[in-house]
């Protein structure tokens, strides 16, 4: 296209996506656009106007009455498959068919097919009655779970974090502890924010927690002149957006400190601070120990932030997202600059306190997820959503061991068998505890059916009411 010169393709699409340019208008003037390919006709249109130079309205407008016959044809299609898949499937299914069928021919047949296909495999996908779904998804997701890694790894892109993955993720979260090992969150920007590296780093310097000891290069105790010499790094200063004075006036506001914080006349990278004539070498040293810690600006528990630039698949523009080292959730939500939908943190009980237990849930699933697939393990979401839900259903965040879900069970057998087998029992005893081997595993171990698939059903005849065979 002629007009786009020097235009990458990615600034291309945004352009043409705006309101009011040539696809914009032409699909203004078509009211009635089926909802579920809405976005789908917008994209390949978009996609179409670029790849095939198309520039004038009427061609445009042929071109989508192309696609809006197209979408009429899989919608009418597909229909008998609305009744039978849910809806985020059947949307899925459609737009799919939408794509593949707008760059190549599919006949009516291999649409039918291909809709006959997902309605089975989605049938075929369902519990049957007296499935041990329990047994199943503890099965699926433990034995990958063998193969998984043991070490920690560096964050991918970002060399100064680390990330712990593998089998110690998921151990961590299936025993819903209170921190993991390597706290982080992804903190997404706003549209102001999140475009330029400097709007980035602004928000970033708002959350990283600084202390006096990362912008100061030494920290000096005069004991002549009992005072405390602070030489600040302007390098630091620049990084984390602070000056000298700003530093003052943060460490005056200190009760301990107040009015005894005060500028070198003859260095402006020095600050000095008056101690107690009372001050022998080793309160002093304990003085310039706690000076050093004090917090100049950022959030509790952030300690480091690095922007990460990443690429939109769908519009092909670059942007940038915050990875700190710690976590607080509450207070990041807080900060200007931040989008509360989409920042996320990876400690689940921290999610449950400020989100509440179905966010709790959603997040489990996703960690839990993202750690199997992250190893290159392929599990079904059921089993993990099954997991969540049990860890999840009270109301709080539970762990799977004997302080959770296994020690909670009703069986005095099925908690024997868990863990501490001998005190179990003996307290079941002590509290004259009843078992009543309805579960799976209190029947494999007096060595019972367990009432599993066709063992849940149990027969019984009455032979009085058995009708006698009537002689002739």
């Amino acid at each position: 296209m002629s007009d786009n010169k020097g235009k990458t393709v990615h600034e291309v699409v945004e352009e043409l996506s705006q309101p009011g340019t040539l696809v914009d208008r032409v699909l203004s003037r078509f009211k009635k656009v089926p909802e579920e390919l809405k976005d789908a006709i917008r994209r390949r249109l978009i996609k179409d106007v670029i790849e095939l130079g198309l520039k004038e309205e009427e061609e445009v407008s042929s071109r989508f009455k192309e696609l809006r016959k197209l979408a009429d044809r899989i919608l009418k299609v597909t229909k008998p498959a609305e009744e039978v898949l849910p809806e985020g499937i059947f949307l899925e299914l459609v737009n799919e068919l939408f794509e593949t069928a707008s760059k190549i021919e599919i006949t009516d047949d291999e649409m039918i097919m291909i809709r006959d296909d997902a309605i089975r495999t989605y049938l075929r996908a369902l519990v049957d009655p007296g499935e041990p779904v329990g047994t199943v998804a503890a099965q699926s997701i433990a034995e990958p779970g063998t193969q998984m890694t043991l070490r920690t790894f560096h964050y991918a892109g970002v060399r100064e974090l680390n990330v712990t993955l593998g089998l110690p993720r998921l151990i961590e979260l299936v025993d819903a502890r209170k921190v993991p090992e390597t706290p982080m969150m992804e903190v997404h920007l706003d549209e102001e924010h999140r475009y330029e590296r400097e709007k980035a780093l602004e928000v970033a310097r708002r959350i990283e927690m600084t202390k006096l000891e990362t912008v100061a290069s030494a920290v000096d105790i005069d004991l002549f002149n009992n005072q405390l010499i602070i030489t600040l790094d302007p390098g630091m200063l620049q990084d984390k957006g602070l000056t000298r004075d700003e530093i003052i006036k943060i460490l005056s506001k200190s009760k301990t400190l107040s009015g005894k914080v005060k500028p070198d006349p003859n260095d402006p990278n020095v600050i000095v601070i008056d101690m107690p004539k009372t001050y022998d070498i080793i309160k002093a040293q304990k003085f310039r120990d706690r000076i050093f810690r004090m917090k100049l600006k950022g959030l509790k528990g952030i300690n480091k932030v690095i922007a990460q630039r990443r690429r939109d698949p769908d519009t092909g523009k670059y942007y940038y997202v915050l990875i700190t080292d710690g976590t607080n959730l509450s207070a990041v939500l807080k900060v200007e600059g931040v989008d509360p939908t989409k920042t996320r943190s990876n400690s689940v009980h921290e999610i449950e306190e400020v989100l509440g237990i179905e966010a709790a849930r959603e997040a489990l699933i996703r960690e839990i997820k993202n750690t199997l697939d992250e190893q290159g393990l392929d599990v079904d979401i059921r089993h993990i959503m099954l997991l969540a839900d049990m860890m999840t259903h009270t109301g709080t965040l539970r762990q799977i061991g004997r302080h959770g879900i296994a020690g909670e069970k009703p069986s005095v057998l099925a908690r024997a068998a868990f863990e501490i087998t001998v005190k179990n029992l003996f307290d079941a005893g002590a509290a004259g505890e009843v078992d009543r081997v309805e579960g799976v595993a209190e029947n494999v171990i007096i060595g019972q059916i367990a009432p599993v698939g066709t063992a849940l059903v149990e027969l019984k005849m009455d032979p009085t009411k058995i009708k006698k065979p009537v002689s002739k």
